[in-house]
């Protein structure tokens, strides 16, 4: 009877699905995770509640920017940089493992200025971009209109960024996850993550419906839905920021650059189509189209570009940015040994892909870094006391 029971036990334990990193989420940034590490010679398995790249990767804008929009971004510039600065590489390693295309553009981005007090605004933003590292050169709006003739005269200035690019993000997303599982990672659809499998001090793995995922290492990148997934919460307290987009298509207008203004950025693609957004909405996990979400969008586009007046509307869509109460990226390893966190992008995650993958295999396989990730720490959101009893040594 006991040697029945030894059986038993043995059948379970070799049913368990078993591997060296058990990924939750399938976004672009989980399954660049997974490319990484499966060229690294790991066994990696991606967990998705549905088919991987339908959320976030699949609603952006896809551009490639480390300028920050606002002050509370200038945290992320040396992250972004050092990811803008990957994605050549990325993308060729991308597209030569899955024979796809990347639609990737590295034409620059235009910054428009339309204050009156245009001169000041523009000294500012350059000497801001000169002093973080960044290019802009500033343009008179006549040699603005010159590299793009469809922007509006009521133009005052203009900054040029011109080492910055755009990419499909649904072209990369089916790339990149070609490519992860041509490299030996495998891609499980239709596999919801309920929770992380504790064990004490450690996370031994991830619950799957019903099941148990053993692995050594686990990470959690499963944009704005980590936070649902139980166990993970204080580590990534993150909501959705909902996004609405539109899809334009004008026949006798062609826009070769990223064109920014305060209200809208349009960015062009590789078929022809334009894209204008985006809105920040926080109303939940709603992804509806809004009549006022694109009423605004389209103002502020024809006021940027005023012959998209006569543009079709070729699709319009909404998604949802994973956003951090300090609206900074989470990444890193937490305080339950074997979980770690890659989410949080917000607004980011197409630029931050490529430089996320990278840190968290080098964590993975090194146990260190080569960028300073620890503003970004997972542990920042705990308790000041749990904070003070994690680094007070045993």
């Amino acid at each position: 009877m006991s040697r029945k029971r030894v059986n038993v036990l043995r059948t379970s334990t070799a049913s368990m699905k078993k591997c060296d990193v058990a990924i939750a989420g399938g976004g672009v940034i989980g399954g660049a995770i997974a490319l990484e590490l499966a060229r690294a010679g790991l066994r990696v398995c991606v967990f998705d509640r549905q088919k991987p790249g339908q959320e976030a990767s699949w609603a952006s804008a896809g551009i490639i920017s480390p300028a920050p929009e606002n002050p509370g971004m200038i945290a992320t510039v040396e992250l972004g940089k050092r990811s803008a600065a990957l994605y050549p590489e990325f993308v060729a390693l991308v597209e030569e493992i899955s024979g796809q295309s990347t639609g990737y553009r590295r034409k620059g981005t235009l910054e428009t200025i339309f204050s009156h007090d245009a001169k000041a605004e523009l000294s500012t933003i350059i000497a801001l971009h000169h002093g973080l590292g960044l290019e802009a050169e500033p343009l008179r709006a006549e040699d603005a209109r010159e590299l793009e003739p469809a922007l509006s005269d009521e133009l005052e200035a203009a900054v040029l960024r011109p080492g910055e690019a755009s990419i499909d993000n649904r072209l990369l997303t089916a790339a990149v996850f070609e490519a992860a599982q041509r490299s030996g990672a495998e891609i499980l659809p239709a596999r919801r993550v309920k929770g992380i499998w504790r064990d004490g001090a450690r996370c031994r793995g991830l619950l799957v419906g019903n099941e148990k995922v053993e692995a050594p290492r686990t990470v959690i990148a499963a944009g704005c839905f980590s936070g649902m997934i139980e166990g993970v919460s204080a580590y990534a307290p993150v909501k959705p920021a909902k996004g609405q987009m539109i899809a334009l298509r004008a026949d006798n207008l062609n826009i070769e650059r990223v064109l920014w203004s305060e209200k809208v950025y349009l960015v062009p693609r590789n078929d022809g189509r334009i894209l204008a957004g985006a809105t920040v909405e926080y109303v939940g996990f709603d992804k509806r189209v809004t009549a006022g979400g694109i009423e605004k969008i389209l103002a502020a586009a024809i006021e940027l570009a005023p012959g998209l007046k006569d543009a079709r509307i070729e699709e319009t869509w909404a998604g949802l940015r994973p956003d951090s109460a300090d609206h900074l990226p989470i990444l890193g390893p937490t305080d339950l040994e074997g979980l770690l966190v890659a989410t949080g992008h917000f607004r980011s995650g197409i630029l931050l892909t490529p430089v996320t993958a990278r840190l968290i295999r080098e964590w993975i396989t090194e146990q260190k870094v080569s960028v300073d990730w620890e503003r970004f720490s997972p542990l920042r959101f705990l308790s000041a006391a749990a904070r003070t009893s994690h680094r007070t040594p045993a």
